[in-house]
């Protein structure tokens, strides 16, 4: 959540001041790499329910299946999915394997730095690596570090009010 999506735990599926910040940014800089604005919610079902590629037809269908895992499962299952059949390196799916292929160790073993590393591998991990990080992977572990507590804070205090 600290690296993908903050306000996880708190929207319905959509961010939609990231989807206006992400449209009024690529609108006033065509030429730089688009900016996305995809939730975990998102991601999951556009990972477990559809096809890879970019489409208005594609993005009508990921709509859809957010709207329905959103109503379905709970924010702990949404995220288990996610994290289970997303790429984490060149034909690395999932959590376990990657804790196993670059940490040899259990996804459930995995250390906050640890974890934080991988999520700075995201949302590119074929270019970013958590095996052999980059100092740039390091500073964005860094800063995933800091984001976390804030996390932490967040999930407690939903946790606490439910």
């Amino acid at each position: 959540m600290a690296s993908e999506d903050a306000k996880f735990l708190e929207h319905h599926g959509f961010d939609y001041q990231a989807i206006e910040h992400a449209a009024k940014r690529n609108r006033q800089h065509p030429e730089k790499r688009k900016l996305g604005a995809s939730t975990i919610s998102q991601q999951t079902a556009k990972n477990v329910f559809l096809w890879p590629g970019r489409s208005w037809v594609r993005k009508g269908f990921e709509v859809y299946f957010t709207a329905l895992i959103e109503l379905m499962w709970p924010k702990e299952r949404i995220m288990e999915v996610y994290l289970n059949s997303i790429e984490m390196g060149n034909g690395i799916y999932g959590a376990q394997a990657v804790a196993e292929e670059h940490f040899n160790t259990d996804a459930k073993d995995l250390t906050k730095a640890q974890c934080a590393l991988i999520a700075a591998t995201l949302p590119n991990p074929r270019k970013f690596s958590s095996k052999n990080p980059s100092a740039y992977m390091l500073k964005r572990q860094k800063r995933i570090l800091r984001e976390m507590k804030y996390v932490e804070r967040m999930a407690t205090s939903r946790t606490a009010a439910n």
